[in-house]
C-alpha cells in the first residue's frame, strides 16, 4: 500500500497513538501534518524521527482544536501551501476521570470541547476541502469505552460514543463526493496515559483481554493506515474496534 504524493493531518500527533499514526502514515509515503497544541518537543521530536534519514516527509502545525478560528487559519495555511488534503485523523483527546457526581463542569467542558467538539471542528474545515477535491479519508478516534461504558469514565465515554455516531452520519452526509468517514476503536493501549494507572487496575484489565497482551501504538496506527489507504475505498461509516477481543 502506497500514500505517495498524499498530504495527511493528524491532530494530536506528538506522542501516544498520534505519534505511531503519523510514522506509519510517513513511512507509506504520505506527507504528514503533525498537530500539537502545547507540547512543542514533543511535536519536534516526533517530527524528526518522521524525517530521519530521509524516509518521510512532513511539518508541524501547532493549534487548538476546539478552537474554530485556530482551526480554520491552519487549514486554510496548510492547503495555500499544498493545495489539498486528502487524509485526516482526529486523534487528540484527553480524559478525565471520575464519578458523576463528583466531576465538575470545567472538567467536562474540557473533555467533550477537545473529544468531540474538536472532532466535529476539524472535521467540519477539511471537509470543505475534500468535497471540493471529491476525494478523502476521515478517520475518528473513538474508544471501546465509547462501546461498553466504564465506571468513572462517564463524560469521556459519552464524547467517544458521541463520535460513533458522528461518524456515520457524516459517512453518509459526503460518500456521493467520494469520502470516506470511519472510526477506530482502541481498548487498553499501551500509552503514557495508561501507562499511570495501578498495577492491580492493569492486571485486572489484562485478565479480561482474549488475545491476553495490551495493545501497542502500533496497533492502533495499522487499522488507521489501512483506513486511510486505497484498499479500504470501499469501507464507509464503519468501527473497526482494535482491542485483543475484550469487547466483541
Amino acid at each position: 500500500m502506497s500514500l505517495a504524493g498524499q498530504i495527511a493531518l493528524v491532530t494530536g500527533g506528538s506522542r501516544g497513538i498520534g505519534r505511531a499514526t503519523v510514522l506509519t502514515l510517513g513511512r507509506l509515503g504520505a506527507h504528514v501534518v503533525i498537530n500539537y497544541r502545547n507540547n512543542q518537543a514533543a511535536a519536534e521530536e516526533t517530527l524528526a524521527a518522521l524525517t530521519a534519514d530521509g524516509q518521510g516527509r512532513g511539518e508541524l502545525c501547532r493549534f487548538d482544536i476546539a478552537d474554530e478560528n485556530q482551526i480554520e487559519a491552519a487549514i486554510k495555511i496548510i492547503v495555500d501551501r499544498h493545495h489539498k488534503i486528502d487524509i485526516l485523523v482526529n486523534n487528540a483527546g484527553v480524559t478525565v476521570d471520575n464519578l458523576l457526581i463528583r466531576m465538575k463542569p470545567d472538567d467536562w467542558d474540557q473533555v467533550v470541547g477537545i473529544n468531540l467538539k474538536g472532532t466535529i471542528l476539524c472535521t467540519k474545515a477539511v471537509t470543505r476541502v475534500m468535497l471540493r477535491q471529491r476525494y478523502g479519508r476521515i478517520i475518528h478516534l473513538s474508544s471501546v469505552v465509547g462501546q461498553t461504558g466504564n465506571a468513572g469514565q462517564s463524560i469521556y465515554a459519552a464524547t467517544k460514543a458521541g463520535i460513533l455516531g458522528f461518524t456515520k452520519a457524516v459517512a453518509r452526509e459526503v460518500a456521493s463526493r467520494g469520502i470516506t468517514v470511519n472510526a477506530v476503536a482502541p481498548g487498553f493501549i499501551e500509552t503514557e496515559m495508561t501507562a499511570q494507572l495501578p498495577a492491580k487496575l492493569q492486571e485486572e484489565f489484562l485478565r479480561a483481554i482474549p488475545l491476553g497482551r495490551f495493545g501497542t501504538c502500533e496497533d492502533v496506527a495499522e487499522s488507521i493506515a489501512f483506513l486511510a489507504g486505497p484498499a479500504a475505498g470501499y469501507i464507509t461509516g464503519q468501527v473497526i474496534s482494535v482491542n485483543g477481543g475484550v469487547y466483541m
